[in-house]
């Protein structure tokens, strides 16, 4: 539902950006940039589709053998102890649990092509568990055939908490942002490093706390507080290990670490399945059927949002609306040094590419190394596509009442942002 409102509002928005144009700006081609913007939208989102399809086909195959196998379900028991109370509602060893840590590490190493297809598998489970309990609440009190589907076109808690942790975007080896810096001329690539670690962290801190205070999770738990805690000790034994480190240093054991976890699960994965006598092969098989059938499902989710977006950029919606906080910010007699990188931080929760472009942009204009630049680049790291990843892990499963979903996203993006803004000026 909020969805719906969301969608609806950047048209309308567009419209009244693009009267003001044209009536007062005198600029009449800003119509024949929103339809433009239409086709190239449209044509992008089924680009992005097909190219998922691959990569879904590939990872929904591998952890279908890592299901049959046994080493999802050992992962699952794994982590029971600490899924068990962030999602209460998931069964204790349910193969969700193993999806929803295979897709939080993907994450967290900077894998966006494994982190994908691993995030959806996640949501198919707990799509069935949501379709189980419906079940079983039809026969218990004879709700009707409409009453179960609504149900099963709404978002749960655990749907809920997972898409808040992907959307706030926890990423330990933030790879790309430093090759851009590298590319732009920063005399440090990697003097941002520690800046986006420490905001995307906060995002994710904010996400967990906000979420669990919609859905009454008591986080003073000694198994949470312990998981916290190892959590930030964790971070900071990351940016003390890479601040010792040469750039190139840096980025061979960055992208070395990444790619090397990712083959062993899936050698892993495969000598589980020969040793439980699985015939891999063909599990593969099986699960990238799942993959194709899941990329083709979402491409008219994708559609949507991503021309609603392209629409309200065409407008110039955005360039008003930063217009706007540059003259509140210089009216309450603040420091505005930030302002130039906002673009980055308000099209991050659109889209991926978009702000990678704003982060570019910026970095071009004001320079790699300038206080804009940097901020541009924590604001790129510090959260992640959210109305991107609402619309594709809900429309893989066809949720169309969200609940609190978008809320508890955007309010995780704001504490990236805070801190981004905050971390900048305490660094740089």
């Amino acid at each position: 539902m909020v969805l719906n409102y969301i969608w609806i509002g950047f048209f309308l928005v567009a419209a009244v950006c693009a009267v003001v144009q044209s009536l007062f700006l005198g600029n009449t081609g800003v119509f024949a940039d929103i339809i433009n913007s239409t086709f190239e939208n449209a044509k992008t989102a089924f680009e992005i589709s097909l190219g998922l399809t691959g990569v879904l086909s590939l990872w929904m195959g591998i952890m279908k053998i890592g299901e049959k196998g046994g080493m999802v379900g050992l992962l699952s028991r794994l982590l029971s102890p600490l899924f068990s109370r962030l999602f209460p509602d998931i069964p204790k060893g349910h193969p969700a649990t193993g999806h929803i840590f295979m897709n939080v590490a993907a994450n967290m190493l900077g894998l966006d092509n494994a982190a994908t297809p691993l995030g959806l598998k996640a949501m198919e489970s707990m799509q069935e568990l949501n379709r189980a309990k419906n079940e079983d609440l039809r026969m218990a009190h004879g709700l009707t055939e409409e009453q179960v589907a609504q149900r099963n076109q709404t978002a749960t808690n655990p749907m809920i908490m997972f898409l808040v942790l992907n959307t706030s975007g926890l990423t330990i080896i933030p790879v790309s942002i430093m090759v851009y810096r590298a590319q732009l001329g920063a005399a440090q690539p990697t003097d941002v490093f520690v800046p986006i670690l420490l905001a995307t962290f906060a995002a994710t801190l904010a996400g967990i706390i906000v979420v669990s205070l919609y859905q009454r999770i008591n986080l003073l738990q000694p198994v949470l507080l312990a998981t916290l805690g190892g959590l930030c000790a964790l971070v900071a034994a990351t940016v003390w290990g890479f601040s010792r480190m040469e750039k190139e240093t840096m980025d061979m054991v960055s992208t070395l670490a990444a790619n090397l976890i990712l083959f062993a699960i899936i050698i892993g994965f495969i000598l589980a399945g020969v040793r439980k006598r699985v015939n891999v092969y063909e599990a593969f098989v099986e699960g990238a059927k799942d993959g194709f059938t899941t990329a083709v499902r979402v491409i008219p989710y994708l559609v949507a949002i991503l021309v609603a977006i392209g629409v309200f950029r065409a407008s110039g919606g955005m360039d008003i609306l930063i217009g706007g906080i540059d003259k509140a910010v210089g009216a309450m007699g603040l420091d505005a040094d930030f302002v130039p990188a906002l673009p980055t931080a308000l099209m991050k929760p659109l889209s991926g590419s978009g702000a990678r472009g704003m982060m570019v942009d910026t970095m071009t204009q004001y320079g790699a190394d300038s206080f804009a630049g940097r901020l541009s680049c924590i604001f790129q790291g510090s959260t992640d596509t959210t109305f991107y990843i609402l619309a594709v892990y809900f429309g893989s499963v066809g949720i169309k009442n969200t609940r609190h979903a978008v809320s508890c996203g955007l309010l995780a993006d704001l504490a990236g942002i805070l801190a981004a803004i905050g971390v900048a000026y305490m660094f740089f």
